[in-house]
C-alpha cells in the first residue's frame, strides 16, 4: 500500500528533468557590490585627485605608488593582506569589531571595503587626467576672481571633468563586477551576502553545471558592452 502510494505521488517536472532553478542572486549582489562601491569612490576619489593633478608636495609619487598598487598586484597577495588587516586582530577588523560588535570578514561591507580598494586606481587615473586637461587659465581667473582652491573645485574643475569622472565612474562598475580573487577571500562565498556573479560562475563550472555558469556569463556580457561602449564614446568626446 505504501509503495502505490508512492507510485501515485507526484513527481516534480524540473526533478524528473534534472534541472536546477536559475538562482540570480549572485547578479544581483554582483549589481549592489558595483553601485556601492562606485558611489563611495566618486565622492571620495575627486578631491585625492585633484590633490595629486594641481599640488606638489613631498612624497607624492610614493602616494600616488601606493594607491595604484592594487593594479599589478597579483589578486591572492592583495586578498591575503586584505584578509590580515581586515580580520580581528587587524586594524581595520579590530575597529570594525569594536563598533559593530562582529567580524567585518565574510559580510557585505567587507567585500564592500575591498572593492573599494581594489577599485581605487580605476577612479583615480581617469579623475586626475581629466582635471589635468583644463585648461590652467581658467583656473587662474577663478583665483583671481577670488573663489578658493575648494570653490574652483566645485564650480570650475568638477564641470569641466564630467566625461573623465562618468568614465572613471564605468571603469569601477565594470571592475567591481568583474572581480573575483579578492573578494573570494575576503567574502567566501555566502549566497545573498558575499557570493557575487564572478564567484557564481567559478562555482557552475566546478561543480559542471555549465548551464548555469553560461546564462550568469551571458548576463555580464551585455552589461560590460554597454558600458564600454559608453567609456569609448566619451574617450573620443574628450
Amino acid at each position: 500500500m505504501l509503495r502505490s502510494s508512492f507510485l501515485r505521488r507526484p513527481i516534480s517536472s524540473k526533478r524528473s528533468m534534472g534541472i536546477n532553478k536559475m538562482d540570480f542572486v549572485p547578479l544581483y549582489v554582483s549589481l549592489k557590490l558595483s553601485m556601492v562601491t562606485t558611489s563611495v569612490l566618486m565622492v571620495f576619489t575627486a578631491p585625492l585627485a585633484y590633490v595629486l593633478a594641481y599640488s606638489r608636495f613631498p612624497g607624492k609619487l610614493l602616494i600616488e605608488s601606493l594607491i595604484n598598487l592594487p593594479m599589478v598586484l597579483p589578486p591572492t597577495v592583495l586578498g591575503f593582506y586584505m584578509v590580515i588587516i581586515m580580520g580581528p586582530k587587524g586594524i581595520i577588523g579590530h575597529v570594525w569589531r569594536s563598533v559593530t560588535g562582529g567580524s567585518l570578514l565574510f559580510t557585505f561591507p567587507g567585500i564592500a571595503f575591498a572593492a573599494v580598494v581594489c577599485s581605487l586606481p580605476f577612479a583615480l587615473q581617469p579623475m586626475k587626467a581629466a582635471f589635468q586637461k583644463i585648461d590652467r587659465r581658467l583656473l587662474e581667473s577663478a583665483y583671481v576672481l577670488g573663489l578658493s582652491r575648494m570653490e574652483t573645485f566645485f564650480r570650475v574643475v568638477i564641470p569641466n571633468s564630467i566625461n573623465g569622472i562618468v568614465a572613471a565612474a564605468v571603469l569601477v562598475f565594470l571592475h567591481c563586477m568583474g572581480a573575483f580573487g579578492v573578494l573570494l577571500m575576503v567574502g567566501g562565498s555566502l549566497s545573498g551576502e558575499t557570493k557575487v556573479a564572478s564567484i557564481a560562475i567559478y562555482e557552475a563550472v566546478e561543480s559542471m553545471n555549465y548551464r548555469e555558469a553560461a546564462i550568469m556569463s551571458l548576463c555580464l556580457i551585455p552589461i560590460s558592452y554597454v558600458f564600454l561602449l559608453l567609456v569609448n564614446k566619451l574617450n573620443e568626446e574628450s
